[in-house]
């Protein structure tokens, strides 16, 4: 009886159980005065812009019949030619060497963009932060276009305009990353009287490895489908036939690009999804 007493008294509370509640006045009014807000706006927006909402009721008649009867079939055999074969592994080389670059810039970077690590906040933080919001501001295809205006045509621009959107999307993640680390290994490693790099290669790296690895393999899957575009605008690979398809109007042509570059999107999708899980159970 003892036992049972002592028990029941050492036992962990437990929880209640959840209820439903309806939303009471004041929070009622600010939740539908919040949705009409934005109702409102929508409709001014639609209005604002002179958008014809009718216009789409015929919009997949329009598609089916434009790639039926322009686009179709696509032309097979001119994405088997050997030239257009090797523009594929350039697309894959360019975007390996970007992400590489990227990944490698946005790890100092993110240090020092995050505020909790940083080791110079008054300078370092702001001009990191900085360095990362104007990769960020600009799209890839206008690095692509001003870089190639600067360096001319050629693989040089587009790795360099996919470099600089890779820090940009890493050095973000990253730099999120390490602001979510626990502070008891840092002021552990701190203790002993190491410098901030022995902080940063012994309490953060630790801590963010399997968030950064992760982000890393995800980060060259998004490279690589904006390394398939960034030819159009004169950086090479699969782009620069899509472009010349289009200026000649080989329909057949862009229509079999555009199938090619589906399909090694989806599996460059599915390949680093694989990477990822298997990144994920090795480092935990």
């Amino acid at each position: 009886m003892q036992e049972n007493a002592y028990n029941k008294r050492t036992a962990a509370p437990t929880q209640p159980d959840a209820t439903w509640r309806r939303f009471k006045y004041p929070q009622s009014l600010y939740r539908y005065c919040a949705l009409l807000l934005v109702l409102a706006f929508l409709a001014y927006a639609i209005q604002a812009l002179n958008i014809d909402l009718a216009r789409l009721s015929g919009f997949f008649g329009r598609l089916g019949e434009l790639f039926s009867q322009r686009y179709y079939p696509p032309d097979l055999d001119y994405i088997m030619r050997p030239k257009y074969l090797h523009s594929v592994i350039e697309t894959l080389q360019m975007s390996y060497l970007a992400a590489v670059l990227g990944i490698v810039i946005s790890v100092p970077v993110s240090w020092l963009a995050s505020y909790n690590m940083s080791p110079w906040k008054r300078v370092g933080y702001p001009l990191a932060r900085l360095f990362i919001m104007g990769c960020r501001s600009v799209h890839e295809m206008i690095w692509t276009i001003l870089l190639v205006a600067i360096l001319g045509y050629g693989f040089l621009p587009g790795v360099l305009a996919l470099t600089l959107f890779c820090i940009g999307f890493t050095g973000k993640l990253f730099s999120e990353a390490i602001e979510k680390i626990k502070r008891g290994p840092v002021e552990a490693v701190r203790a002993t009287g190491a410098g901030e790099l022995s902080v940063f290669v012994y309490a953060v790296l630790p801590q963010v490895r399997v968030a950064w690895a992760g982000i890393s393999v995800y980060t060259w899957d998004v490279v690589f489908r904006a390394a398939t575009v960034v030819g159009f605008f004169g950086a090479g690979g699969m782009g620069w036939y899509l472009r010349e398809s289009m200026q000649l109007t080989a329909l057949h042509d862009v229509a079999a690009i555009l199938l090619s570059i589906i399909i090694v999107v989806i599996i460059s999708e599915v390949l680093s999804a694989w990477v990822r899980k298997r990144v994920a159970r090795a480092m935990a």
